[in-house]
């Protein structure tokens, strides 16, 4: 289930408030300009290319405007996936939108807001846009399971750029 805690960055152990409804989550994401939809499944074989699950979403990517499509997912390797976790919980920010869309699997993108950071879980069919500049992380969990497109225009505005700041072990994780 999708959901968004939020929590005061004083207090990261307890949730001032945990939203699931959907129209719920998408108005309190848009008061600090995030967007947060649901697209419409489209019929995808398991095992499918890369290629397959791009033109299979074609449509919305392209409505949506940006340059790029990849796809991210998952590592077999647990120790890949360990590796990969431990870099996506430094938080960040990017030089612009930070656009991912669930084809499958989950994750938690944790977003710092001033004094307020905003736990939002995605699943599959969830999209979520984090405008550029919004420092954020993201937690896959220990048994990480997820395919992701990751839109965007440029390859150097997709690079993250670390904000030094350790937050993130002050919030519950996608497992937690």
């Amino acid at each position: 289930m999708s959901y968004v805690a939020v929590y005061a960055v004083a207090t990261g152990d307890t949730p001032n408030k945990v939203l699931t409804h959907f129209d719920d989550i998408v108005s309190t994401l848009a008061e600090h300009a995030v967007r947060f939809a649901r697209w419409q499944p489209a019929p995808i074989e398991k095992g499918a290319s890369n290629a397959d699950m791009i033109a299979a979403y074609q449509p919305q990517i392209d409505a949506l405007g940006y340059a790029a499509v990849e796809v991210l997912r998952a590592a077999g390797d647990p120790a890949q996936n360990a590796e990969l976790r431990a870099q996506c919980l430094n938080e960040r920010r990017y030089g612009e939108d930070a656009v991912r869309f669930f084809v499958a699997g989950q994750g938690l993108f944790n977003l710092h807001v001033g004094d307020y950071v905003y736990a939002v879980r995605c699943e599959k069919n969830d999209l979520l846009v984090i405008p550029a500049g919004m420092p954020h992380w993201f937690d896959m969990g220990e048994n990480p399971h997820f395919v992701t497109l990751h839109l965007f225009n440029t390859a150097k505005g997709s690079e993250p750029q670390l904000t030094g700041d350790d937050i993130a072990g002050d919030f519950p994780g996608l497992d937690d």
